[in-house]
């Protein structure tokens, strides 16, 4: 990570400005020679919701993965509600963050992955309970009420005693997302959670996404190749190629009228082969 930072990258911002959510400022991420995120900017207002798109290898999930923590930047800074997310500060300098440091952020954050991720040994209601108690310490009648409220609320009232391996795909993948919520995120991420999914299933996931968006003060990032949903859920889209925003604006403007011609070429091609 680099410790010099632009003016442009330090935080807060002047009072009179409103405070993103979520800022990514000049954040580079490469490996080796390859730039898979190419000094990106991009600002996320609270309870707003943004779809990445864009071809295999333009960065998208980079950008979750790096707001995860998964993956260490090479420079710039990611803040979270404010805070410095990849630094710290240490004697009024921004310096590169302590593991310690990012733990404690990271806790405003959920992620669902597209493999869901779920603890195989463990029952829907215990995927659900884990982390609240270990890390948030609650206890367990907390967390097991916490756990059942949400499980109800995506639709697995009568799941939770069931391990991963006696539910589908489309069951696994709504009781990882009932998990991440467990945690109170702030922010959500969404890795092509339809991705590994029957196209039968892929409803049931994307109306609970829907819920979230309606009935939850969440901001919400998803990395998406649907695009009829990405339209209808979105408040924003971001084209992403080759580790850049190419275009980026409200929905309708994006699937109905691009202005770039990568854009206007990628969506060609996607949605004539849907």
């Amino acid at each position: 990570m680099t410790d010099t930072l632009t003016d442009k990258q330090k935080f807060p911002l002047k009072l009179s400005e409103p405070c993103p959510m979520v800022r990514m400022a000049g954040v580079r991420k490469c490996y080796g020679d390859l730039v898979v995120l190419d000094d990106l900017d991009l600002d996320i207002a609270a309870n707003e919701t943004v779809s990445i798109i864009g071809p295999s290898g333009s960065g998208k999930t980079t950008v979750l993965r790096v707001l995860m923590t998964l993956e260490e930047i090479n420079g710039g800074v990611v803040y979270v509600d404010g805070e410095p997310l990849t630094h710290m500060d240490k004697n009024g300098q921004l310096v590169p963050a302590s593991t310690k440091h990012q733990r404690k952020q990271r806790s405003n954050i959920g992620m669902v992955f597209q493999h869901f991720n779920l603890f195989p040994h463990m029952s829907a209601l215990e995927n659900c309970m884990e982390a609240p108690v270990q890390v948030l310490g609650l206890s367990k009648a907390e967390a097991k009420d916490r756990a059942e409220g949400l499980l109800d609320m995506v639709g697995l009232a009568d799941k939770m005693g069931e391990h991963p391996l006696r539910l589908s795909g489309g069951q696994q993948q709504r009781v990882a997302i009932a998990r991440a919520l467990a945690m109170r995120p702030k922010v959500m991420l969404f890795d092509e959670v339809t991705s590994a999914l029957d196209p039968e299933v892929i409803g049931e996931v994307l109306s609970v996404i829907r819920k979230l968006s309606e009935e939850f003060s969440l901001t919400m990032v998803m990395v998406t190749h649907q695009m009829g949903f990405a339209r209808e859920i979105s408040d924003r889209v971001c084209f992403f190629d080759n580790g850049s925003i190419a275009e980026m604006g409200e929905p309708e403007q994006i699937f109905t009228e691009p202005q770039n011609p990568r854009t206007q070429q990628f969506l060609s091609a996607v949605l004539e082969a849907g």
